[in-house]
């Protein structure tokens, strides 16, 4: 982003460099006001964007990247519940793989974002687990895997994490809930 507009061209070179396939865009949204559209917020999450997140949004950008990574700030690191309508949107807007962050700190939570999108968005969780020093049990977590959600416990490591406005290597530990590709 240049002063609050994508910036297509910094987007088009990191496809250019890297590839769509090796590319996941992170997207941090919040609303401006209570019950209006998500924006995409940058600068700490302190600067609204005039990109609105929503399924135009979603389809434009989704040729550029092969996932959407998205924040929900205003719930990020709360551990406070998710931001359900947000994971309906997701659900219903995505036309590739995408994963919600932000708010989750138990089972239901992590049922919660399956039911909401039809089994269609990923989530992931960080400071809620016990393993990052909260209370949601990585192992009773693993055990929930049995109904057919692939654990991944990972070292983000795709080839570019890029926030539209800074690209950088993710080194950040998280625990990413997937659906499990056929």
């Amino acid at each position: 982003f240049r002063d609050g507009h994508l910036d297509r061209e910094r987007l088009a070179e990191m496809v250019q460099t890297v590839g769509p396939k090796r590319l996941v865009l992170d997207l941090s949204c919040r609303r401006r006001v209570p019950g209006g559209p998500f924006y995409v917020v940058t600068d700490r999450w302190q600067k609204f964007t005039d990109l609105e997140v929503n399924a135009q949004t979603l389809r434009d950008l989704a040729v550029h990247c092969d996932e959407f990574l998205i924040h929900a700030v205003d719930v990020e690191g709360m551990q406070s519940g998710v931001e359900c309508e947000l994971v309906v949107a997701l659900g219903r807007w995505s036309p590739i793989r995408v994963t919600y962050a932000g708010g989750a700190r138990s089972l239901d939570d992590l049922e919660l974002v399956e039911s909401l999108s039809n089994g269609r968005v990923d989530v992931t969780v960080g400071s809620a687990l016990d393993i990052f020093g909260g209370k949601l049990s990585y192992a009773k977590v693993c055990e929930w895997d049995k109904r057919g959600v692939k654990v991944e416990c990972r070292r983000k490591q795709w080839a570019v994490v890029a926030m539209l406005g800074v690209a950088a290597m993710a080194v950040a530990f998280s625990v990413v809930f997937r659906r499990r590709m056929s």
